[in-house]
């Protein structure tokens, strides 16, 4: 044990930081100011981790955490942090990542654009149905008894089979709550069996649950069984509570994990996507399309990437990683023509709907890896961009891909990354030929240690 432990700062991964005898010790849930004591959970030769034991004097930024699973879940790392200091630590992230990764020069980082509502602000969660609730460290203290384990809510990070009953979530609207509380009692009420993973049996599975701005609601609940009498008594309940609900489906998943993505959706009721608007464009949402999950965030991303892109109608646009077309279609009405490319087939499907609903005959898509996709015979094919707009995973680009990049030479890149650390990484090979010109980092997530930054980099003479 460490007594009287001050810490300093914020460090990576939403942890706060100490030093101590010359030792880092990596602490969750702090806050710089706190004095406490620390327990060491893991020593290394340059570090430690620990957690807190006792806070013995408060910091006097510290704030009360809206959220009763705070600590437990680990969805909100920084709940107990004003949302001006979160923002102040997002911004210093970008640029740490932009001098100790790139380590090429900037003009300095504009403010970050932080989220107007930090609660109730995404747009989809989803949740997962367990026979075997995880106790706490204070429910199993207490030494009260819990014959019922059954709970629907969210995975204990690192603990594939350990899911945590979550009573109220502050990140959806109120209605997800009470969706997911219906269906769990609904499931306790008429016998249904909760999923053990360990055993890979059980009925109720996982819950998706998506709130679009436009007051579309869909409803996706996963089940482990094909028992059309149990799936049709509780898919006719919910929406009967539920009127809001527009897209109501389900799917029977009997493998070994809980992905979708490679099974059949059954439509029950409504519509089998919803629409979310952005600046007078309507885009399509099915069970399977990714679309951010911020869609206020969202539209001051795409503004701020089509405002670095600097488009005047006479440019060739390649949308790199287009997922299902938004980017793309937010910036098409500005381009001649746009490019869009993809991994996934059915997001290439559903960025191809997107275009036709909105009118958008300058757009074009490709679906494969974007590596074997993004060759110089398909730019020979297709025209050589002058601009790009890349929004890779968190992983990056694969490095096939910047060399192509910078073979094809476009006037401007404007990258959107929802990480630093790689984006830094990468900007650092594109700086062969190209200098960063601005940096913009727009807050998508409130009260998690996550921030998406925008980088325009232009062509050298």
């Amino acid at each position: 044990m460490l007594d009287n432990v001050v810490i300093t700062d914020v460090a990576a991964e939403g942890n706060a930081l100490a030093r101590v005898n010359d030792m880092v010790v990596f602490i969750p849930f702090g806050a710089p100011g706190d004095v406490a004591d620390v327990k060491l959970d893991k020593k290394k030769k340059s570090y430690a981790e620990g957690h807190i034991e006792r806070i013995v004097t408060p910091s006097t930024i510290r704030e009360t955490p809206r959220c009763g699973h705070f600590t437990v879940c680990g969805g909100c790392r920084w709940q107990h942090l004003p949302y001006s200091f979160q923002l102040e630590c997002k911004q210093k992230q970008v640029q740490d990542a932009i001098e100790r990764i790139a380590k090429v020069p900037y003009p300095g980082i504009k403010p970050i654009i932080g989220s107007e509502t930090i609660w109730e602000y995404r747009n989809k969660m989803e949740y997962t149905f367990s026979s075997k609730m995880w106790l706490t460290f204070d429910q199993l203290r207490s030494g009260e008894e819990f014959p019922d384990r059954r709970a629907a809510g969210f995975h204990i990070p690192g603990g594939f089979d350990k899911v945590l009953d979550i009573k109220k979530c502050y990140l959806q609207h109120d209605l997800g709550n009470r969706i997911r509380i219906f269906i769990k009692e609904f499931g306790k009420e008429h016998g249904y069996e909760f999923y053990d993973i360990r055993a890979n049996s059980g009925f109720l599975r996982t819950l998706m649950i998506r709130i679009a701005d436009t007051g579309e609601v869909m409803v996706v609940l996963s089940v482990g069984e094909d028992d059309k009498e149990k799936i049709n008594a509780l898919m006719e309940s919910v929406v009967s509570e539920f009127p809001e609900i527009t897209s109501m489906s389900y799917v029977v998943n009997t493998k070994l994990n809980d992905t979708i993505s490679d099974l059949d959706i059954c439509l029950y009721k409504g519509r089998p996507y919803i629409e979310e608007d952005m600046e007078g464009l309507r885009f399509r949402i099915g069970p399977k399309s990714f679309y951010q999950t911020n869609s206020r965030q969202a539209y001051r991303l795409y503004s701020v990437a089509r405002d670095f892109a600097r488009l005047t109608g006479s440019e060739l646009v390649y949308d790199l990683y287009t997922g299902t077309g938004t980017i793309a279609c937010f910036i098409a009405r500005n381009a001649k023509h746009v490019v869009g490319i993809e991994y996934v087939p059915e997001a290439i499907e559903d960025a191809k709907v997107n275009a036709a609903a909105n009118c958008l005959d300058n757009t074009e898509f490709y679906a494969g890896d974007m590596k074997n996709v993004l060759t110089s015979d398909f730019i020979a094919s297709h025209g050589r961009p002058d601009v790009m707009i890349v929004d890779p995973p968190r992983a990056g680009m694969h490095e096939d891909v910047v060399k192509v990049i910078l073979d094809a030479e476009p006037s401007r890149i404007v990258y959107v990354s929802c990480n630093p650390a790689t984006q830094a990484r990468d900007v650092a090979l594109l700086y062969e030929k190209y200098d960063i010109e601005a940096v913009q980092p727009v807050d998508m997530f409130p009260h998690t240690q996550h921030v998406e930054n925008v980088i325009a980099l232009v062509k050298r003479d």
